[in-house]
């Protein structure tokens, strides 16, 4: 019983994010990975926190407070920094999941670690860390991650938006270790916040996801079209790419123009398939997909990057433009 009420619930809490992304953004891969990076980084915790309580001449309850919340936020944003630079994250929603998932992974290594510790504590003690602990594990990782994709969509720096977000995590944490309202209490508080936060979260994030969506398809369905009936340049990006074609060899420029007929035809299927997902229908397997991200990259190694420089405003060349090769 004690092990059930001690990790079910941030599982649990898991499986509703999870169901409640309406667009299965969500990797399963990645997302077994996050759980294992959680206990990984609470292993290393345990160890910093250690070595820490040894050398520094503090208290226990006072280390807890103010050192371990920077000590183990720290440790389990590693994965989440690693995964953005990546493009494995495109969105809050999917952001938010996986970095619950982290902290989720923390969370059910600590939480049986001190089921052995203290094997004769009170059932509350459990309920208590099962639903209040462990579920701001999970937040405060999901938090942060949210908090940096927000600043990835207004374009802002990416090492502030880092460090903005690990220091809310870490607030949260900390002011969560005070245990300035009784235990039972601290708990609710927890639950209730993070759910509304995630809740909010995930109504913004479709409603912003539908729209580029609807956007994007639209433009990038009209461009396409242009290209199919050999009318491009007389559009307003063929007529851009007449006036930068005399800055690059011949051969450059045909490669261009592949790699925009390419590059919309990939983009447009993968938003096919988001659409698909969110309608609940199946998304079918092209075994050509793999050759085509090839062929793709061998076009972009040929443009080069001043190429692409050049021709990224055609394409609205983004992060999420790099993230939605996932969806194929």
């Amino acid at each position: 019983m004690q092990i059930l009420v001690s990790i079910l619930p941030v599982i649990f809490f898991l499986i509703v994010l999870i169901v409640l992304d309406s667009f299965k953004l969500v990797k399963y891969s990645v997302l077994s990975l996050c759980l294992l990076w959680g206990i990984v980084s609470a292993v290393i915790s345990y160890f910093l926190n250690s070595f820490l309580i040894e050398h520094l001449d503090l208290a226990y309850n006072v280390y807890s407070r103010y050192i371990s919340p920077f000590v183990e936020e720290t440790c389990k944003i590693v994965l989440i920094i690693l995964l953005i630079r990546k493009n494995k994250i495109g969105f809050m929603v999917d952001g938010a999941i996986y970095g619950f998932a982290v902290g989720a992974g923390f969370a059910i290594l600590e939480n049986l670690f001190f089921l052995h510790e203290l094997d004769n504590a009170n059932i509350m003690i459990w309920i208590v860390r099962g639903v209040g602990t462990a579920i701001m594990h999970g937040g405060t990782v999901s938090v942060l991650t949210i908090i940096i994709m927000k600043s990835y969509e207004k374009q802002k720096g990416l090492s502030l938006s880092f460090f903005w977000g690990w220091l809310i995590a870490v607030m949260i944490h900390s002011v969560f270790n005070q245990f300035i309202l009784p235990p039972v209490l601290n708990m609710l508080l927890i639950l209730i916040s993070i759910s509304l936060t995630e809740f909010l979260i995930f109504r913004f994030s479709e409603i912003s996801l539908r729209k580029w969506l609807q956007l994007e398809f639209d433009s990038e369905l009209r461009m396409m079209t242009m290209i199919n009936e050999g009318k491009f340049s007389h559009t307003r990006s063929g007529e851009y790419l007449h006036t930068i074609r005399n800055r690059f060899s011949m051969l450059v420029v045909v490669d261009m123009l592949a790699y925009i007929s390419l590059y919309l035809e990939l983009s447009i299927r993968a938003k096919s398939n988001m659409m698909l997902k969110e309608v609940g229908l199946p998304v079918s397997s092209d075994p050509e997909i793999k050759d085509r991200l090839t062929e793709l990259k061998a076009l972009e190694k040929n443009i080069g990057k001043t190429g692409l420089l050049a021709i990224s405003p055609i394409l609205r060349i983004s992060r999420k433009g790099l993230w939605k090769w996932s969806m194929l």
